[in-house]
């Protein structure tokens, strides 16, 4: 060893960088999955707003995708920020796919197959649906993108002396 340089001195690599490819479709899908949620938001919300201006019960179903479509909202900003690393919140994006489910369960089970006949609200249900099941399969492609990336993309080193793999 040379003199004066000890073998602790040299610096840790870094573990922050990612490929620039996955960070890229990682924002773009946690950006969709904000749009589509406050979508849902909108045209769930309207029905919430106009039966609690007409003095009748909010309807549970309603307030449910409306729930979840603020969840799903928030936590799709949250992973925007950029040194969050959502990879590591996999199941999450797995708990959210499997609730989105049922919003497109129960939605669907109601609105697939009516016929608008001119009633907009209506079609604009019918329109819900399918954004429901966009979030959906949005939800469902992060789990498993943010699973691969966690369990065989995110090989780096140990954050102190950088000699053990992570």
């Amino acid at each position: 060893m040379a003199l004066g340089k000890s073998r602790f001195a040299r610096r840790a690599p870094s573990t922050s960088s990612n490929p620039l490819p996955l960070v890229i479709t990682s924002l773009t899908l946690r950006f969709l999955q904000f749009v589509f949620g406050v979508a849902v938001i909108g045209l769930y919300a309207t029905d919430l707003h106009a039966a609690h201006k007409a003095h009748k019960y909010t309807d549970s179903k309603w307030a449910y995708a409306v729930a979840i479509a603020t969840l799903s909202s928030v936590t799709a900003l949250v992973y925007m920020i950029p040194k969050v690393p959502s990879y590591f919140a996999f199941g999450w994006d797995l708990i959210l796919f499997i609730l989105w489910a049922a919003v497109f369960g129960i939605f669907g089970k109601m609105y697939i197959h009516e016929n608008p006949e001119g009633d907009r609200g209506v079609g604009r249900m019918k329109n819900a649906v399918w954004i429901d099941l966009i979030n959906l399969l949005l939800w469902f492609f992060t789990a498993i993108f943010a699973a691969v990336w966690f369990f065989f993309l995110r090989g780096g080193r140990s954050l102190h002396t950088g000699r053990a793999t992570v």
